[in-house]
């Protein structure tokens, strides 16, 4: 689908990330990531918190090089000789966790942690180069929404300052109930029963029925555990408070896959 173009100010970010092969596959939600960085205004740096990041407390990554994580499994070798060779950010990491713990959370910075498939894969689309700053946030699944939403609020004014905060996930991520034969295919009835309400109440800046989004119908087939929906909530915080959700991009995937993105802000 087509957007017009993202304002100066930088909202906050939403992305599907589907399967590590968006990285080099040609793919309607490929193409769109392909183009959605020439749409913003250039950050001086990115975080983003990523579904594959999974800390009790808050973490950020503070290493001055990180490596580009593989954590995933079967897929073909070139893959696996992919890097991501952007810089770390410590002082922003720094910063960050200074926040985080300011809003009452006990954040932590991890000198030595890459950037997992979460992190990389939408990046080298959008940002091929890898001559941006990036830091990876970790995210909780014994946590709630509302835990990650706050998380995302902390993080609000880094989108006046340059910073381009991105929740990587999955609008829908159930992957034993994929067909991997289908390819690009219609959704199943049980994922439209539940993308539909709650891509409403993003966009209605409906923050009640989001944050509860497991009373949804078909809720836990649609996420049987929600690290991937939860980078969500921090993009949806990172927007400030108030903020309603413009959609950049649906397609869906092996019949259950929904690769929803969104951007967010209160303008």
């Amino acid at each position: 689908m087509t957007a017009p173009d993202l304002a100066p100010i930088l909202p906050s970010l939403f992305l599907s990330h589907g399967s590590p092969m968006l990285a080099v596959d040609d793919s309607p939600t490929g193409r769109f990531l392909d183009l959605l960085g020439e749409r913003l205004s250039r950050p001086r740096a990115i975080v983003v918190a990523s579904a594959h990041f999974v800390h009790a407390r808050p973490t950020v990554t503070a290493a001055p090089a990180p490596e580009t994580i593989h954590d995933f499994g079967g897929f073909p070798d070139a893959l696996y000789r992919i890097t991501y060779p952007a810089v770390g950010a410590p002082a922003l990491a720094h910063d960050i966790a200074g926040r985080l713990t300011a809003a009452a959370f006990e954040a932590r910075e991890d000198a030595q942690h890459g950037l997992d498939h979460g992190v990389w894969v939408p990046l080298r689309r959008m940002y091929p180069a890898a001559d941006i700053p990036v830091v990876a946030l970790s995210v909780n699944p014994a946590q709630s929404a509302a835990w990650h939403y706050r998380l995302g609020l902390a993080l609000a004014p880094l989108r006046k300052e340059g910073v381009l905060v991105v929740g990587s996930g999955g609008f829908s991520h159930n992957l034993r109930a994929l067909d991997w034969q289908r390819g690009q295919a219609s959704a199943y009835p049980w994922v439209t029963a539940f993308t539909d309400p709650l891509r409403a109440a993003l966009l209605a800046g409906d923050l009640a029925t989001a944050l509860e989004w497991n009373a949804l119908p078909y809720a836990q087939q649609n996420h049987p555990t929600p690290e991937h929906l939860y980078p969500l909530y921090v993009a949806l915080g990172a927007g400030g408070g108030g903020a309603r959700g413009r959609l950049l991009h649906r397609d869906v995937e092996m019949g259950g896959l929904a690769l929803d993105a969104f951007a967010f802000d209160t303008d």
